[in-house]
């Protein structure tokens, strides 16, 4: 059974749809052990808390300095003793010392179809903001292994969503969490959790 810590700091959409996976069964042989937010009023606690899930709030502003929040952050997932750490909607960055404690074990939804629109500058919203911006036709979303980099790791998952005329950032938002993100990332959890997928050379292969 993979056990998973799901990182979060927002609404929680994309941690939702992976527990009524787990609940309908399209991911299989995982659980969630914990859900961790940096933000004390997310609402993906109180989604995780309705579904018997232990939900924690470790927020940057109860350390003096970044290093010993990243350090109190990589102790309480350890002590979990998860397989996997998910970030579904998590706009912490994630420190170097957990990417290296947990290689090619950290993943990650990004809305858009990498490498476009990917980097420091692009997160949230502002994804959609630029892909409306530069005239893009079709957008999506991609599920990835992460690395030290900005959305460089090893790349899962990605599914197409097109843009439709007339978009705002919004209505593209939605439809890129609907027709993609809740769709691939519980996919790529389940080819995890069954071991199904491997990372060779960089690039991840069937196995």
């Amino acid at each position: 059974m993979l056990k998973m810590a799901v990182l979060v700091s927002g609404g929680g959409t994309n941690l939702q749809a992976i527990i009524d996976s787990i609940v309908n069964g399209t991911i299989t042989n995982a659980e969630i052990s914990v859900v961790i937010s940096n933000n004390a009023n997310a609402y993906a606690l109180e989604r995780a808390k309705k579904h018997g899930i232990e939900a924690r709030c470790i927020s940057p502003k109860q350390y003096e300095t970044r290093e010993a929040f990243n350090e109190a952050l990589l102790a309480a997932i350890q002590s979990y003793d998860v397989d996997l750490v998910v970030l579904a909607g998590c706009l912490v960055v994630i420190p170097e010392i957990m990417v290296k404690a947990y290689p090619n074990k950290i993943i990650n939804i990004h809305p858009a179809l990498i490498p476009s629109f990917c980097g420091t500058g692009y997160y949230g919203l502002k994804v959609h903001e630029g892909v409306l911006k530069r005239g893009v036709k079709v957008t999506g979303a991609t599920v990835h292994f992460v690395d030290e980099g900005t959305d460089t790791g090893p790349i899962i998952l990605q599914k197409a969503v097109e843009v439709k005329e007339g978009d705002t950032p919004e209505v593209l938002q939605r439809r890129v969490m609907e027709e993609a993100e809740w769709v691939i990332m519980p996919k790529a959890i389940d080819l995890i959790a069954n071991d199904k997928i491997e990372v060779v050379d960089g690039l991840v292969r069937s196995r």
